[in-house]
């Protein structure tokens, strides 16, 4: 089950494909933003089973996203950067 500050790929849609991180849940919904073409502001609702899992983060943007404080783009697009290095060495 998807849950908040996790790490997805989009497996539909133009944006297939690309990595989000949710911030938002519930049930077969949920709410992703990339900090870039999908910002905080203005998040994507999608269906969860067109969402892949890739992680569970457990940075400090995760856990300020957990805590309810407030995130920025800037922190989740450098997030988001910071698990595609990571995955891919």
């Amino acid at each position: 089950m998807i849950q908040i500050s996790d790490l997805v790929r989009s497996k539909n849609g133009r944006d297939a494909g690309k990595t989000f991180f949710v911030i938002g849940a519930d049930g077969e919904m949920a709410l992703i933003a990339d900090g870039r073409a999908r910002r905080l502001e203005n998040p994507k609702r999608k269906k969860v089973k067109h969402l892949e899992f890739l992680a569970v983060s457990s940075g400090r943007t995760a856990e300020k996203l957990r805590q309810g404080e407030r995130v920025t783009n800037s922190e989740i697009r450098r997030a988001i950067a910071d698990f595609s290095e990571s995955s891919e060495a």
